[in-house]
């Protein structure tokens, strides 16, 4: 932004105080824009300070609401890392069960087929049974006659 550039003072003959009456016109109108320009310079001073101002305040502004935005965006950030975090704990957890879940399910198949082997034996064994009974009853069948 650039600022307003200072007009010229108007050319004007100065008139020497012989030249003006006290009360004369031309010493009123000399008069005139003498406080016609003292009152643009004080006018434009005034605009100038307020325009530096108004920047000055648009900037604080500004940053109030760059770090209001900063801010939300920081705890998003900050939330979003805590997240990340507690979702690799999850995963190692996760992880963690699997295993000991296959563990019990690889001991829980190892018991079935014990006791499914000594079901067999146990099976096997009332079959030896009935045989070596018929065996006997048949020795002792054979003996008798």
């Amino acid at each position: 932004m650039s600022s307003p550039t200072p007009h010229p003072a108007a050319r004007t003959r100065v008139p020497s105080s012989s030249d003006a009456e006290p009360g004369g016109l031309e010493g009123s109108l000399l008069q005139i824009v003498h406080d016609h320009h003292q009152s643009s310079v004080r006018l434009r001073e005034i605009t100038e300070k307020a325009k530096k101002e108004a920047i000055k305040n648009a900037a604080r502004v500004s940053d109030l609401l760059v770090d209001a935005v900063n801010g939300g965006v920081q705890e998003c950030f900050v939330n979003e890392k805590r997240i990340e975090l507690e979702t690799r704990a999850l995963a190692a957890t996760i992880a963690r069960f699997m295993k000991q879940t296959d563990q019990w399910l690889a001991s829980t198949h190892a018991f079935n087929t014990a006791v499914k082997e000594i079901g067999d034996f146990e099976n096997w064994m009332k079959t030896m049974e009935f045989d070596c009974k018929s065996i006997v009853a048949a020795i002792h069948n054979i003996h008798q006659e």
